[in-house]
C-alpha cells in the first residue's frame, strides 16, 4: 500500500514538473515579447525612414532631370510640353509627372515663362496655364482652387478685353505672340502646355 502511495505521489510530482517545464513563467514571456515587439517596431521605423528618404531622393532626381530639360524660375521648375492636348488631359499628364499646369505668380515669372515657351515651343504658340473659372464664372482659381492674385489678361483690344469667353471659355492660355498676355479659351481646344514642379 505504501508503495502504491509513493508511486501515486511520484506520478503527481512528475506531472507537476512536466507542466511547469512546458509553460514558462508569464513574466519572462512578457519581457521577451515586449523586447521583441520593441525591436520589431524599431526595425519597422528604420525601414519606413529609409523608404521615405529614398522617395525624397527619387523626387529630387526627377526635379533635377526636369530642371535640366526645362527651366528654373523663382524656385520652380517648368517643362514645356509641345504635344497639343485638351486642358484636362494636359492637367492630368502634369499631375502624373508630379507637377501641375504652370501658374506664374508675378510679372517677372510670366515674362521668363513666355521667353522659355518661345524658345522651346515656338513664337506663335498659346499654352495652357493652370487657371480656370469652371466652378464660378469670373472667379479665376488655380488647380488648388485658390483665387489667383496675379493676372496678366490681354486688355489691348478695347472691343473684347480678356477674359471675354463667358461660360464657353473657362481655361487660361498664355500667348507668346501677345507678349505673354493671357486669354480665356474653350477647355476642349487642343494646345501645348507647361508643367510646373515646385522645388522642395
Amino acid at each position: 500500500m505504501e508503495f502504491k502511495g509513493v508511486c501515486v505521489l511520484l506520478g503527481v510530482l512528475l506531472l507537476v514538473n512536466c507542466s511547469l517545464q512546458q509553460t514558462p513563467p508569464k513574466k519572462k514571456t512578457v519581457r521577451k515579447d515586449t523586447t521583441k515587439d520593441a525591436a520589431v517596431e524599431n526595425l519597422q521605423k528604420q525601414i519606413d525612414d529609409i523608404v521615405q528618404e529614398l522617395n525624397l531622393l527619387k523626387e529630387q532626381q526627377a526635379l533635377q532631370t526636369v530642371c535640366l530639360k526645362g527651366i528654373k524660375i523663382n524656385g520652380k521648375c517648368y517643362l514645356a510640353e509641345p504635344l497639343r492636348k485638351r486642358y484636362h488631359t494636359a492637367s492630368e499628364d502634369c499631375n502624373n509627372l508630379g507637377g501641375v499646369l504652370g501658374t506664374p505668380t508675378s510679372s517677372d515669372e510670366n515674362d521668363q515663362l513666355r521667353d522659355y515657351i518661345r524658345q522651346s515651343i515656338g513664337p506663335d504658340e498659346q499654352v495652357w496655364l493652370g487657371f480656370n473659372d469652371m466652378v464660378t464664372e469670373g472667379t479665376w482659381v488655380d488647380q488648388t482652387s485658390s483665387t489667383i492674385t496675379y493676372k496678366n489678361w490681354d486688355t489691348s483690344n478695347s472691343r473684347s478685353p480678356q477674359p471675354d469667353g463667358g461660360q464657353s471659355q473657362n481655361c487660361v492660355v498664355l500667348s507668346v505672340a501677345s507678349r505673354g498676355k493671357w486669354s480665356d479659351e474653350n477647355c476642349r481646344d487642343e494646345k501645348p502646355s507647361i508643367c510646373q514642379f515646385n522645388i522642395v
